[in-house]
C-alpha cells in the first residue's frame, strides 16, 4: 500500500512542478484609468497586460501555455508574426474636445503587423493571418486583401524590441483598415474570452454590453510585441496588451451635475479582483480638481494620491488597489459640489480635420486641415493617406498651404494605385510652423465600376479610411499615452523625474464617405415587370382571338348530366303547374254552374 501511495504522490508532485514551471514565466496585470473630460464626458480605459518570458524567434516555445491565450498564440506563431496591432472601434475620437487617448484608433477596423526576419512569402502569410483573425474575433478582416493593404515606409515603426533590419525595412510590414466595419457584442465576446479570468472576476466583470455600447466612443484593442526582459535587452519576451476604451456621455438626469460611479457607468460594483492577476489598480485622473470653480469628491477615499511629472506636464492620480479592497465590493463614485458649467475645451497642440470637396459624381477632392496650436514650437509631421483604387488620385494636384501661402513638403513617398490590385498610398513629411493652420488638398476622379463590384447598398457610398498623422511632441500637454519603457498604466506614476522631450504621437482623422456613379439597379426589375405585363395582356388576348374556333352547338345535343337533370326538373315543374292550373279552372266552371 505504501509504494503505490508514494508513486501517486511523486507523480502529483511532478505534475504540480510542471504546471508551476509553465506558469512561472507568465505575469498578468489588470488596470483601469478613469478621466473626467472638460466637455463633461467620462473617459474609461481598461488595460490587461500579459507578459511571457519566452524567445519570440523560437516557434517551439509557443507550445505550453499558461496565462497567455493559446488560441491567439498559435495563430501568431504559425504565421511568423513579430508584432501585431489590431483595433476595432465604433465612433470617432474627437481630439479637439477630448485631448489625446491612451491609444489612438480610427473608426472601424485597423490592423498592422510586422513579420519575422526569416519570413518568406509575406503576402501569403498576411492573407492567412487576416483570415485566421477574422474567425477568431468574428470580424470581416478577411476582406483585407491585396486591394486594401499597403506597406508604409515612413509612418510606422516597431513599438517593441526589434533589430535594425526589420525596423527600417517596410517589406516586413503590412497595413490595412476597414472603416465600414461595425463593432458589436459579437466582437466583444471572443475578445474577452482571451482574458485569464474571462468576465468571471476582476475588472472584466464590468463588461456589460448594454452599458459599453451605449457610449459615444468604443474601441477594442489587441497589441502584441516583443519586449526586453533586462536593461541591456540581451533577452526578450513577448507581451500582449488587451485594451478597451469607452467615452460616456455627460449625465442629463442629475440636476446638471456630472456625478458618476461604477454603478452608473458599468451597471454594477467591483466585487473582487482577478485571482491570477499580479496587480489590479484603478487610477482616477484628478488633475485640476479643486482648482476649478467646481470640483468632485471621491468616495471611498483612494489608497493614495500621487503626482507624475512628464515633459513639463504635471498630472495627479488617485490610486485604488482592488486586491486590498474588502469582499463587500467597491462602488467608486465622484460627486460634484455644484452644477457643471461647460466651457470650450482647450484644444491640444496638434489636431486635424478632414473632409470631401466638390459636387456631382465625376470628380472631387480630399482636404485635410492640420492645426498646430502651440504659440512657439514648430512641428514636423508625417501625413499618410491610403485611398482605394477606384478613387483616382491626381498626384500633380497635391497642394500644401500654410495660412493661405503655398509651401512645398519636405518629402513625399507616393505609390500609384493599380486597378483591382492595390490602393494608392501617399506619405508626406510636412513642417507645421507654430500657431498655424496647414491645408493639404488633392483632387480625384470617381471610377465606374463593373456592376458586379457594387455592394448591395451601393447608394450608401464607399468608405475611405482615416488619414494617419504621426509626429514627436516636445512636451506632454494633454498627452496620456504610455511611456516607451512600459505598457502599464501604473508606470505613469514613475515619471516624476521624466524630463524627456520626445513623445511619440499618432492621431487619426475622420473617415470619408464617397459616392460613386451608381447604375440604376432597379431598372432591370422595372423593365422585366413592364415587359411581362405587356406580354401577358397583349399577347394573351391576341393569341386567344387568333387561335380560338367558334362553332355553333345544337342545344339538343351533347348535353351533360347536369343539363339533363335541369331539363327534367323544368319539365316536371311545367307539368305540375299545368295540372294545377287545369284543376283550378275546372273548379271555377263547376262553381258557376251551381
Amino acid at each position: 500500500m505504501a509504494a503505490p501511495m508514494i508513486m501517486r504522490l511523486f507523480f502529483a508532485g511532478s505534475f504540480l512542478s510542471l504546471i508551476s514551471g509553465v506558469h512561472v514565466a507568465d505575469v498578468f496585470n489588470e488596470e483601469l484609468l478613469i478621466k473626467p473630460l472638460d466637455s463633461g464626458h467620462v473617459y474609461a480605459h481598461f488595460q490587461f497586460t500579459t507578459k511571457w518570458d519566452i524567445d519570440i524567434q523560437t516557434q517551439q516555445n509557443f507550445t505550453h501555455y499558461g496565462l497567455f491565450p493559446k488560441s491567439l498564440g498559435e495563430v501568431l506563431a504559425k504565421y511568423s508574426v513579430h508584432e501585431l496591432h489590431l483595433s476595432l472601434t465604433q465612433g470617432l475620437w474627437r481630439h479637439r474636445i477630448w485631448g489625446y487617448p491612451v491609444v489612438s484608433a480610427p473608426p472601424g477596423a485597423e490592423l498592422w503587423a510586422w513579420f519575422k526576419r526569416d519570413t518568406t512569402n509575406i503576402d501569403k502569410k498576411w492573407s492567412d493571418l487576416v483570415n485566421a483573425l477574422s474567425g477568431l474575433f468574428c470580424a470581416s478582416l478577411n476582406f483585407m486583401d491585396k486591394t486594401a493593404t499597403v506597406s508604409p515606409k515612413l509612418s510606422f515603426r516597431p513599438l517593441g524590441a526589434a533589430d535594425q533590419w526589420i525596423a527600417t525595412n517596410s517589406t516586413y510590414l503590412r497595413y490595412a483598415a476597414m472603416p465600414g466595419e461595425m463593432v458589436c457584442t459579437e466582437n466583444l465576446t471572443p475578445w474577452k474570452k482571451l482574458l485569464p479570468c474571462d468576465t468571471k472576476a476582476g475588472l472584466s466583470t464590468f463588461f456589460k454590453s448594454g452599458k459599453l455600447y451605449d457610449t459615444s466612443y468604443h474601441s477594442l484593442g489587441v497589441y502584441y510585441k516583443s519586449v526586453c526582459t533586462d536593461a541591456e535587452c540581451d533577452t526578450t519576451g513577448v507581451e500582449l496588451v488587451q485594451s478597451l476604451a469607452v467615452v460616456y456621455e455627460p449625465p442629463v438626469r442629475q440636476g446638471g451635475k456630472q456625478d458618476w460611479s461604477f454603478k452608473s457607468l458599468f451597471g454594477r460594483f467591483l466585487t473582487n479582483s482577478c485571482p491570477v492577476a499580479e496587480a489590479s489598480h484603478i487610477l482616477v485622473d484628478i488633475t485640476g480638481n479643486k482648482t476649478l470653480a467646481y470640483h468632485f469628491h471621491l468616495s471611498p477615499p483612494p489608497d493614495r494620491v500621487e503626482t507624475a511629472t512628464r515633459g513639463g506636464d504635471k498630472r495627479k492620480f488617485a490610486i485604488y488597489d482592488a486586491k486590498k479592497r474588502p469582499p463587500s465590493g467597491l462602488n467608486l463614485a465622484a460627486k460634484y459640489n455644484r452644477n457643471v458649467i461647460y466651457k470650450q475645451p482647450q484644444p491640444p497642440q496638434l489636431h486635424a480635420h478632414r473632409f470631401i470637396t466638390g459636387f456631382g459624381q465625376e470628380n472631387g477632392g480630399i482636404v485635410t486641415m492640420l492645426f498646430n496650436t502651440d504659440p512657439k514650437e514648430n512641428l514636423t509631421v508625417i501625413y499618410m493617406e491610403m485611398v482605394p483604387w477606384f478613387i483616382k488620385m491626381y498626384f500633380h494636384t497635391l497642394k500644401v498651404e500654410i495660412d493661405g501661402m503655398q509651401e512645398n513638403p519636405l518629402h513625399i513617398h507616393y505609390v500609384q494605385a493599380k486597378d483591382r490590385q492595390q490602393p494608392c498610398l501617399m506619405e508626406v513629411i510636412l513642417k507645421l510652423p507654430a500657431n498655424t493652420t496647414t491645408k493639404v488638398s488633392i483632387d480625384f476622379d470617381r471610377t465606374f465600376l463593373k456592376w458586379t463590384e457594387y455592394p448591395p447598398d451601393a447608394n450608401h457610398g464607399f468608405y475611405v479610411t482615416s488619414a494617419v498623422v504621426s509626429t514627436v511632441l516636445s512636451h506632454a500637454g494633454q498627452y496620456t499615452a504610455l511611456p516607451q519603457h512600459s505598457d502599464k498604466l501604473i508606470s505613469l506614476l514613475s515619471l516624476n523625474d521624466d524630463i524627456s522631450s520626445e513623445f511619440l504621437l499618432r492621431i487619426h482623422t475622420e473617415t470619408l464617405l464617397v459616392s460613386l456613379p451608381t447604375p440604376d439597379f432597379s431598372m432591370p426589375y422595372n423593365v422585366i415587370c413592364l415587359a411581362c405585363t405587356v406580354v401577358a395582356i397583349g399577347f394573351g388576348s391576341v393569341h386567344n382571338l387568333t387561335t380560338r374556333q367558334f362553332i355553333e352547338v345544337d342545344p339538343t345535343k351533347n348535353k351533360g348530366f347536369l343539363s339533363n337533370i335541369k331539363d327534367k326538373l323544368k319539365r316536371k315543374k311545367k307539368e305540375t303547374d299545368a295540372k294545377v292550373h287545369k284543376e283550378e279552372k275546372s273548379d271555377s266552371i263547376e262553381e258557376k254552374k251551381s
